[in-house]
């Protein structure tokens, strides 16, 4: 699993920063101040969960079990449904696309907390 969050924290890590250069300069004067923050909201989850894959991918090497692994899918999960959804409805203007959005920070946080279960199984201080 370790090369594939690796290869997924790049992915994402890339296509958001790409993302986040075509909405401050393609989508500046095409989409309305709130799409726009709409669209960056969707940037700034997409990054900050990119580097949250870096750091479960590092720790799957030291963590033995099927934690890691699930965080990992977890915050994939959550960037497609999060942040795609955001992306999509702001450039199709579907906003029933909405619908989507919760389903994705959900996954964000079933990642977090299983990334907790991993650490306080650990033990130790």
């Amino acid at each position: 699993m370790l090369r594939s969050f690796l290869m997924l924290a790049a992915f994402f890590g890339f296509t958001g920063v790409a993302l986040g250069a075509f909405a401050a300069h393609g989508l500046k004067n095409r989409l309305s101040a709130e799409y726009l923050a709409i669209f960056h909201t969707g940037v700034l989850y997409q990054l900050v969960h990119a580097l949250a894959l870096l750091g479960v991918a590092l720790l799957a090497a030291q963590i033995p079990g099927r934690l890691m692994t699930l965080a990992g899918y977890s915050f994939a999960v959550g960037i497609l449904l999060f942040s795609g959804s955001l992306y999509l409805l702001t450039l199709t203007g579907v906003s029933k696309l909405g619908i989507i959005t919760p389903f994705g920070g959900l996954a964000f946080l079933i990642g977090w907390a299983i990334l907790g279960l991993a650490a306080w199984r650990l033990g130790g201080v």
